[in-house]
C-alpha cells in the first residue's frame, strides 16, 4: 500500500515537473533544423556573414547597399508593410523594447526594417515608421530611433539574396504571404550573431544581443529560457527573477530525488 502511494505521487510530481521545464526543454533540446527541411520559419544561420550584393532603397528613395549600412550592431527585421498579421505586432514589440532598453538607437546600434514584398514602395514604409515612433513613451528614444531605426524596400532579386543568408523562409500565400516573427542581430562586420523569436522581448536580452554583437561572439536562441525565468512586473514596467516559477521547479526536482531514493533503496532485513 505504501509503495502504491508513493508510486502515485511520484507519477503526479514528473507530470508537474514536465509541465514546468517544457519551455527549458524547447529551447535547449530542440535539434537545429536545415535550410531543407523548413519551408516556413526560421534556420539560424550563426557565424555566416551577409552578402555583399544586397540593394535597398532608403527612406528618401535612394539606392543603398546594405553592407555599407552596417557600421554598428544591427537588428534585420523582416516584414511586409500591409501585413494583416504578425508584422504589426513584431513592429510593436521593437518599438517596445527599444523605449526601455538603455542602449541608445543611431549610436549603440541600429534597426534595419527591410519588406520582403518586392511589390511595395517606400511611401508605406514611412507611413508605419511614423506610427511606431508614435507608440513609444520616451521622448529621447522617439529622436534616435528617427535615425537608428531605419526602413526599406528592395528588389525581388535583393530580398531572396538576404532571406535566403540569414534563413528567413517565407512563403507567398495569394495576396499576402506566412512567416515567423523573428530578428536577426548582425555584427559591425556583417555576421550573424544571435536570432530573437517572438513578439515580445525582454530589454537585457536585447541589450546582451547587441553587446554581443558589438564584440562579433555569437550565441544560440536562449529567449525561451530567460522567459521561463523572468516576469514582467507591470508596476515597476521592468523584469524581474519569478522566484515561485524557479523555486517551485527545483522544489519538484527534489521531491522527484527524493522519492527516488524511497522507492528504490533497498529495504533492511528484519533481525532476528
Amino acid at each position: 500500500m505504501r509503495n502504491q502511494l508513493i508510486k502515485k505521487c511520484f507519477t503526479l510530481i514528473i507530470f508537474g515537473l514536465t509541465v514546468s521545464l517544457s519551455a527549458v526543454a524547447q529551447a535547449v533540446m530542440n535539434p537545429a533544423a536545415t535550410d531543407d527541411e523548413v519551408e516556413i520559419g526560421v534556420v539560424e544561420h550563426l557565424d555566416e556573414y551577409l552578402p555583399d550584393s544586397i540593394s535597398l532603397i532608403d527612406e528618401e528613395g535612394k539606392q543603398v547597399w546594405l553592407s555599407d549600412l552596417i557600421d554598428k550592431p544591427t537588428v534585420l527585421n523582416f516584414v511586409y508593410y500591409r501585413c494583416p498579421g504578425i508584422c504589426s505586432p513584431l513592429m510593436e514589440a521593437v518599438a517596445g523594447v527599444m523605449d526601455k532598453a538603455d542602449i541608445i538607437p543611431g549610436e549603440d546600434y541600429q534597426v534595419l526594417t527591410i519588406s520582403f514584398d518586392p511589390g511595395e514602395t517606400i511611401d508605406l514604409g514611412i507611413r508605419k515608421k511614423t506610427n511606431y515612433l508614435n507608440l513609444m513613451n520616451n521622448a529621447d528614444k522617439v529622436e534616435e530611433a528617427k535615425t537608428g531605426w531605419k526602413f526599406f524596400v528592395s528588389d525581388s532579386a535583393s530580398i531572396v539574396r538576404v532571406t535566403q543568408a540569414t534563413g528567413f523562409k517565407y512563403k507567398k500565400t495569394g495576396n499576402d504571404f506566412t512567416h515567423a516573427a523573428s530578428l536577426i542581430i548582425v555584427s559591425p562586420d556583417g555576421k550573424i550573431t544571435r536570432y530573437l523569436n517572438g513578439l515580445y522581448f525582454l530589454p537585457f536580452e536585447w541589450k546582451m544581443a547587441i553587446v554581443e554583437a558589438s564584440k562579433g561572439q555569437s550565441g544560440p536562441t536562449i529567449n525561451k529560457v530567460l522567459r521561463f525565468c523572468y516576469s514582467y512586473d507591470p508596476e515597476g514596467q521592468s523584469y524581474v527573477l519569478n522566484v515561485t516559477k524557479i523555486s517551485g521547479t527545483l522544489i519538484l526536482f527534489f521531491a522527484v530525488v527524493f522519492l527516488l531514493v524511497l522507492v528504490l533503496k533497498p529495504k533492511r532485513k528484519e533481525s532476528n
